[in-house]
């Protein structure tokens, strides 16, 4: 028996998380807004008009589609995408902003080639593990060299940027994707190994790197120069204590707290609304993920259930990633949290891998 409603608690866990960040944009951005473009509600008005209202309507169409469509053109839309990340290294298309190109302007539209790679990496991915069979997946020519030839051609291009905080959610997934599909577990060591000497060498070579970890081991090293976002991100999430400031009342917004309303929303969130606030976003994502992996479980076939994996890691890694970066338990890495920060391209492609998991959920088997 298979079922034909849309999943209703991811539905509502995705509609509230982009509620939750509509508001929390509003509140964190209006001070950066007003100085930046004389207009306090500039940032939730670009979120609403080009990230929420495209993404929405891109997520009612996409979960109408059978997913079985996508492992059709998996790889000419993977094709694509390293296409656009080859663009932000042209001059006149590739845009650089704070020092690293990530976004590429094609007439009107600009765009981050990145969160395209996300989604199609993880559809590739899923269709050629599939077709590979769990034995010729644990084979080192057949599985393992191949995988790392995949991850590989991405993970350069987005390392060139350079933008590290996405590299390490996409090798994640990836990761998660291969071991989940039946990968040996001492080629999952192997990976771990090497991308560990390259994370070392990327660190060495970039001073700027350095410096991040310095801060992440010693916060009050330069409390005014490599730890002051750091510093700045633990004041807010501090002084919120249990219930908040009270929404609207974060004191770190006023042009102290780096990029409020992206990768330090979740900052002044817990300066706002406190633990609770920070709890009931957290258990949203929670939420999320168990209906993820849930319907990877039912889903009806090995193609549907990498995806599923696939498109539930990534929200549920980056969201870790962003919210430890904000507590200091790993270094800071300017990773947006997924439906809340600000940004279009991130919202537009998180919801149409959304749809793809509804598309998922409708087919899969009722337990």
């Amino acid at each position: 028996m298979l079922k034909s409603d849309i999943d209703k608690p991811l539905l509502f866990s995705v509609l509230a998380l982009i509620v939750f960040g509509l508001i929390m944009i509003s509140s964190a951005g209006i001070i950066y807004s007003e100085t930046r473009f004389g207009d306090a509600y500039y940032f939730f008005k670009r979120q609403f008009l080009f990230g929420v209202i495209p993404g929405l309507l891109v997520l009612y169409f996409v979960q109408r589609i059978d997913y079985h469509y996508w492992k059709k053109i998996s790889f000419p839309l993977f094709l694509i995408s390293i296409i656009f990340l080859l663009l932000v290294f042209v001059p006149g298309i590739g845009i650089k902003v704070y020092g690293a190109t990530r976004w590429i302007n094609l007439g009107p539209i600009s765009f981050q080639p990145s969160e395209m790679a996300k989604f199609t990496l993880i559809m590739y991915l899923a269709a050629w593990l599939e077709s590979k069979g769990t034995h010729r997946i644990k084979d080192f020519y057949e599985g393992f060299v191949p995988f790392l030839g995949i991850l590989g051609l991405a993970s350069f291009l987005i390392l060139k940027q350079p933008d590290m905080g996405t590299l390490g959610v996409l090798v994640m997934i990836a990761v998660s994707v291969y071991f989940v599909s039946g990968a040996k577990i001492s080629h999952i060591f192997a990976l771990g190994s090497l991308g560990a000497a390259l994370v070392f060498l990327a660190v060495k070579l970039e001073p700027y790197r350095f410096d991040r970890i310095l801060a992440f081991m010693d916060k009050g090293a330069d409390p005014q120069g490599i730890g002051y976002q750091i510093n700045q991100a633990l004041l807010a999430v501090g002084s919120g204590g249990f219930f908040g400031l009270g929404l609207g009342h974060s004191r770190q917004k006023f042009n102290y707290l780096p990029e409020p309303v992206g990768d330090s929303i979740f900052a002044i969130i817990g300066e706002e609304l406190g633990l609770v606030g920070a709890v009931l976003l957290i258990s949203l994502f929670m939420t999320l993920a168990y209906r993820g992996f849930k319907i990877a479980k039912n889903a009806p076939d090995e193609f549907g259930r990498l995806v599923a994996v696939g498109i539930t890691m990534w929200i549920i890694l980056q969201a870790f990633v962003n919210i430890a970066a904000n507590t200091a338990l790993i270094p800071l890495t300017g990773i947006p949290l997924p439906f809340v920060s600000y940004g279009g391209t991130s919202l537009v492609f998180l919801l149409f891998a959304i749809g793809v998991l509804m598309n998922i959920s409708k087919q899969s088997k009722i337990t």
